[in-house]
């Protein structure tokens, strides 16, 4: 089954970190990128930094330039979010999604270009 699933979302303080995890199977893992995404109430989903695990290129968008770092683990076809001094405005329900990586503009971590989605994982920052 091809599928993406997430992990590691919880309720933390300001400042603090969390890392989230999106395990994915029934795919060839290197032929894919990967992207993390977040989606805070009442706005639109928005990309937040994206990995190509065949070479380990990233790529982040503004909301996750400085504090988060997206990560692989190739032998467990799992890639990781470190997320760092967290802020009450990061708090959202975070997804990672996965497109085929030749001929994507998958760099861009846009919303509309990554078809395999997984259910998400939610990150509460408190002040």
């Amino acid at each position: 089954e091809v599928q993406l699933v997430e992990s590691g979302g919880g309720l933390v303080q300001a400042g603090g970190s969390l890392r989230l995890s999106c395990a994915a199977s029934g795919f060839i893992f290197d032929d894919y990128a990967i992207g993390w995404f977040r989606q805070a109430p009442g706005k639109e989903r928005e990309g937040v930094a994206c990995i190509s695990p065949r070479d380990g290129s990233t790529y982040y968008t503004d909301s996750g330039k400085g504090r988060f770092t997206i990560s692989s683990d190739n032998a467990k076809n799992t890639v990781y979010l470190q997320m760092n001094s967290l802020k009450p405005e990061d708090t959202a329900d975070y997804y990672c999604a996965a497109v085929f990586r030749d001929g994507s503009s998958w760099y861009r971590v846009n919303v509309g270009d990554f078809g395999l989605w997984g259910q998400g994982t939610q990150v509460t920052v408190s002040s």
